[in-house]
């Protein structure tokens, strides 16, 4: 069993009760390894459509990405390259991009229906570093806006800085409809929702294998087998049972500090819209409504924490605000993302009843539980 982290996060909610492990031999429609966004939102669908659903979690609800993310939710995917990725599947560049916008609804109807408080809030900020940066953003905004009927707004370099109370950035776009959330009050909204609805969750309970039969598929634990009709893969970075999709995939860490409440949340980010920069290995940044600035970033890709991580994140924040120079950092995490290739989802069915979902490479807060549905449906 993986221990939760010491997250702003963690010690922000109040969890109910572990889930029993499971033990012995059970059977259910659909079996689901994975309790976060992707299993629990596929989970919820599952369970309201009358299906008998069991997710299987090697730690806790929440434990992996799902809980301790930037909470950013963001129109497009990873790569604004859209058109490549209509190229390589035959779709129309517009109805992949409306797929993203159907993501970030569901995220919003969801929290609405079931009455989920995860401070959730609106507005996005895509800030340039450099005039290159800015050149990039007018050509964004371009597409958007004339391919893909989406509004944005370009802002100058005076705007930004109205904006953002940084001299870092010369530019930006800004985007309404995007915005940020509490992630793992959102993953224990899904959760309540997915269980009232019938769903069950065995947590401390890591799957070792998942093989289809003549009839579905079985699920093996430590302890125990889901014999089911289908099988849902949604460990994402965290799925080590199938190696054929593992190598599709690569596990990134990264890294988020949080302050201590600050007098002047107001004044950094106006509206406390989220942001992000433009930057290959880009920072990422939002105030909650707790009054902490929560600075992402530092992406590792050897999967091993790097040193003096907290050091290494006030650096980098101030290096944006410096005018928070005796702010501390008072919890700084981090874990695995997984990203693809192509930095676009990888969704898909192996043989007649294995099913996955993985790589939203940093879109994961509305895509993952948009490929839940998906599967779902599916």
């Amino acid at each position: 069993m993986a221990e939760l982290i010491n997250s702003w996060y963690e010690a922000g909610v109040s969890r109910p009760p572990p889930r029993p492990s499971l033990a012995g031999e059970s059977s259910a429609d659909v079996c689901i390894i994975g309790g976060g966004y992707c299993g629990l939102s596929c989970a919820l669908e599952l369970a309201r459509a009358g299906r008998s659903v069991i997710v299987l979690e090697s730690s806790r609800a929440g434990w992996g990405a799902s809980g301790r993310n930037g909470g950013q939710f963001i129109r497009g995917y990873s790569s604004d390259n859209i058109a490549q990725a209509a190229a390589q599947t035959g779709a129309d560049e517009k109805h992949l991009f409306d797929l993203s916008l159907a993501a970030i609804d569901l995220l919003r109807a969801r929290v609405q229906e079931f009455n989920i408080p995860c401070d959730l809030r609106q507005g996005h900020v895509l800030a340039a570093i450099h005039p290159r940066h800015a050149r990039e953003i007018d050509e964004l905004a371009a597409r958007l806006i004339n391919r893909c009927d989406y509004p944005v707004r370009v802002l100058d370099a005076a705007e930004t800085r109205e904006t953002i109370a940084s001299r870092r950035y010369c530019g930006a776009l800004m985007d309404d409809n995007s915005g940020h959330l509490h992630p793992l009050k959102y993953l224990l909204g899904l959760l309540r929702a997915a269980e009232e609805n019938g769903a069950v969750l065995y947590e401390n309970t890591a799957a070792l294998s998942a093989d289809e039969t003549s009839d579905g598929a079985i699920v093996k634990t430590a302890n125990g087998a889901v014999r089911c009709r289908a099988a849902v893969l949604a460990g994402n970075a965290y799925l080590d049972i199938a190696p054929k999709l593992r190598a599709r995939i690569m596990p990134v860490g990264t890294y988020i500090g949080a302050t201590s409440p600050l007098s002047e949340a107001d004044n950094l980010i106006a509206g406390r819209r989220a942001v992000c920069d433009m930057n290959f290995v880009l920072d990422y940044f939002r105030c909650d409504s707790a009054d902490r600035l929560l600075f992402g970033g530092r992406v590792s890709y050897s999967n091993r924490e790097p040193r003096d991580l907290a050091k290494t994140m006030r650096r980098r924040m101030l290096t944006v605000f410096p005018q928070l120079s005796r702010a501390k950092l008072e919890y700084v995490w981090g874990g695995s993302v997984a990203i693809t290739i192509n930095r676009f989802p990888d969704i898909g069915r192996r043989g007649r009843a294995l099913y996955y979902a993985q790589g939203f490479s940093g879109h994961g807060v509305a895509m993952s539980g948009f490929a839940g549905k998906v599967l779902a449906d599916a």
